[in-house]
C-alpha cells in the first residue's frame, strides 16, 4: 500500500511560505524533490545563468530542509518518467506541489504528470501562489481577491519534516557554470538580504531611479530574480513593503516609492495571470488578427546584430551589452531592447523574446511573454509604445557614463555625439579614434522612419473589423478591471519586466 507525501519543487525553492510543503509534512513522511529535466535544459529559453541561480537556490533549500529533519533529492530525467522511478523504489499516497505559470513546455509536462497521477491513483494537490488563480477566474473581482490572498498570514515553515528514507533512484549530480561577478547570487539568504536592503536604504530612490541603467542598478528593488525562482514569495515581498510603508509620512519620499513598488507587486501578478488564463501566449499572438505581421523567418543578421549590441545605436548596444554580462536591466531599458527590436528592425516578437529569455537571470515566463508581445504592439488593445534610443540615452544616461562603460568603441567621441555618433564628421571622427562602419557600426535602420512604418502598419491592422472585434474579446478576457490609485500605472504601460 502506498505510503508517504512526495513534495515536488519547481520555481519555490523555499520553505517559508510554502503551504505544499507545510501540508505534506503534517501528512506524513515526505519525500522531497526537484527534478533536473534535459528538455528544458536543452530548451530555446535556458541558459546556464539561470541553472547557476537555480544551484545555489537548492543548495540553500536542501539546507533548510536538513535542518528540519528532512532532505532534498535531485534527480535527472523527464516527468513523469522520473516519479515512475521513485515509485518504483516507494510507492508514495499524494503529490504536493504549487500550481506553476510556466513554460509551454512545463504545461505539456503538467498535463503528462496529471495522466500519470490518474493511472497510478496518486492525488496531486496543486495550491496556487498567492496572487494568482486557478482554474480560470471571472477578471471581475480578480483585484479584490488578490488583495485578499495576499493580506493572508504568511504561510510558517514546518517545524519538523519527516524524511521519508525509503530506497530512491540515483541522486543528479548537480553541476553549473560559476558565476560571473555582476550576476546575482541565488538562494533565500541572498534574497532576503536583497530586501532588507531595499526596503532599509535603496528603497527611497526607486520611484525617481528606477528608469534609469545607471540609478537602477541600485535604486531597482533587485528582487525579480528571487520572485522568478521562488526563493522568495510575492505574499512575502508585499508585506514586507506594507510594514515599511506604515511607518512613512503621506508624501514623503519613501511613501512614493515604496507605493511605485507595490503598484508593481501588484501588475506583475496581473501579467501572470495572463499566461495563467492563456498558455498560448508564449508562442501564439493574443490579438489573431495581428498575427504575421513581421516576416517569418527573421532575418538573422539582423537578429543577430541586435543580440551582441552592434546596432549603431549607442543606447540600445550599452543596454544589450550590459545584459549579456550581467542578466539584469531595469524596465526602460529591456522595454526599449525590444521595441527597437519589433518595431526598427521589423523582428518577431518570438524570436526576440527568446534572446531575452535566455538573458534574464530573472526570466518569469508569467511577465516575459506577455511583455513581449504587449512591447511589440501585437496585443491590440495597449499602446504602441517605441522609445527612441537617442532620446533615451539623453534622459537617462545623461553624462554618458553607461555606454562609454559598455561600447568602448566610443570613449573618445565628445559627450554632444555620444548618443548618435554618425552625425560626427570625418574629420571629428579622426579626433576621436574612430571609424564608423568599421570600429562602430553605423545604424542598422532610421528610427523615425521605421517607427512611422511600424505605427501605420499594426494601426492599419487594429482598425479592420477583424482587429477591433478581437481586441474586444482581448480586453474582455484579460482587461485589469482594477483600480489600484494614483501610484499604479494604467492598464496599457503594466509592468515591464524586471524591477
Amino acid at each position: 500500500m502506498a505510503e508517504g507525501q512526495l513534495v515536488w519543487f519547481k520555481r519555490d525553492l523555499r520553505v517559508h511560505d510554502h503551504a505544499p510543503l507545510r501540508r505534506a509534512a503534517a501528512a506524513g513522511p515526505v519525500r522531497c524533490v526537484y527534478v533536473h529535466e534535459p528538455s528544458a535544459r536543452a530548451s530555446f529559453d535556458w541558459d546556464p545563468r539561470h541553472g547557476t541561480f537555480v544551484r545555489e537556490s537548492l543548495d540553500e533549500l536542501a539546507r533548510a530542509l536538513q535542518a528540519r529533519g528532512g532532505a532534498l533529492l535531485e534527480l535527472e530525467g523527464e516527468l513523469p518518467e522520473v516519479f515512475d522511478r521513485l515509485w518504483a523504489a516507494a510507492p508514495f499516497a499524494a503529490l504536493w506541489s504549487h500550481a506553476e505559470t510556466g513554460t509551454w513546455a512545463s504545461w505539456q509536462r503538467d498535463r503528462r504528470v496529471k495522466g500519470w497521477c490518474r493511472r497510478r491513483g496518486v492525488a496531486w494537490v496543486e495550491l496556487a501562489p498567492a496572487g494568482v488563480r486557478r482554474p480560470h477566474p471571472r477578471r471581475e473581482g480578480w483585484a479584490a481577491a488578490w488583495t485578499a490572498t495576499m493580506g493572508r498570514p504568511v504561510v510558517a515553515p514546518p517545524e519538523r519534516v519527516v524524511a521519508d528514507l525509503r530506497p530512491a533512484p540515483p541522486a543528479a549530480a548537480p553541476a553549473e557554470a560559476p558565476r560571473g561577478p555582476e550576476r546575482q547570487a541565488g538562494g533565500r539568504s541572498a534574497g532576503e538580504a536583497v530586501l532588507d536592503d531595499f526596503l532599509g536604504r535603496r528603497g527611497v530612490a526607486y520611484a525617481g531611479g528606477m528608469s534609469s541603467p545607471v540609478s537602477g542598478w541600485t535604486a531597482c528593488s533587485r528582487l525579480s530574480a528571487h520572485l522568478a525562482w521562488g526563493t522568495l514569495s510575492a505574499r512575502e515581498v508585499h508585506q514586507a513593503a506594507l510594514a515599511r510603508a506604515r511607518v512613512e509620512p503621506p508624501g514623503s519620499a519613501w511613501a512614493r516609492s515604496l507605493g511605485a513598488f507595490q503598484s508593481r507587486l501588484r501588475w506583475r501578478c496581473h501579467f501572470t495571470q495572463k499566461l495563467e488564463d492563456q498558455p498560448e501566449i508564449e508562442h501564439s499572438e493574443v490579438c489573431a488578427p495581428l498575427a504575421g505581421l513581421r516576416p517569418l523567418p527573421v532575418d538573422p543578421h539582423a537578429l543577430r546584430a541586435w543580440a551582441e549590441g552592434r546596432t549603431g545605436h549607442p543606447m540600445v548596444d550599452a543596454c544589450m551589452r550590459s545584459l549579456q554580462a550581467t542578466g539584469w536591466l531595469p524596465f526602460r531599458m529591456r522595454a526599449m531592447l525590444l521595441s527597437y527590436g519589433a518595431h526598427d528592425l521589423w523582428l518577431d516578437w518570438r524570436a526576440l523574446g527568446a534572446v531575452l529569455a535566455r538573458a534574464f537571470v530573472d526570466f518569469d515566463p508569467g511577465i516575459h511573454w506577455p511583455q513581449a508581445q504587449m512591447q511589440a504592439g501585437v496585443t491590440g488593445i495597449n499602446a504602441i509604445r517605441i522609445y527612441d534610443p537617442v532620446k533615451q540615452a539623453l534622459d537617462h544616461d545623461p553624462t554618458g557614463a553607461f555606454v562609454r562603460r559598455w561600447v568602448p568603441e566610443l570613449d573618445g567621441v565628445p559627450l554632444a555625439a555620444l548618443a548618435q555618433p554618425w552625425t560626427l564628421t570625418a574629420s571629428q571622427q579622426r579626433r576621436a579614434g574612430l571609424r564608423l562602419g568599421v570600429d562602430y557600426p553605423l545604424p542598422l535602420v532610421h528610427h523615425a522612419a521605421a517607427a512611422r512604418a511600424a505605427v501605420e502598419a499594426i494601426e492599419a491592422r487594429r482598425r479592420s473589423p477583424e482587429g477591433a472585434a478581437a481586441a474586444a474579446e482581448v480586453l474582455r478576457r484579460h482587461g485589469s478591471r482594477a483600480r489600484w490609485g494614483r501610484a499604479a500605472p494604467g492598464p496599457q504601460l503594466g509592468l515591464p519586466f524586471g524591477r
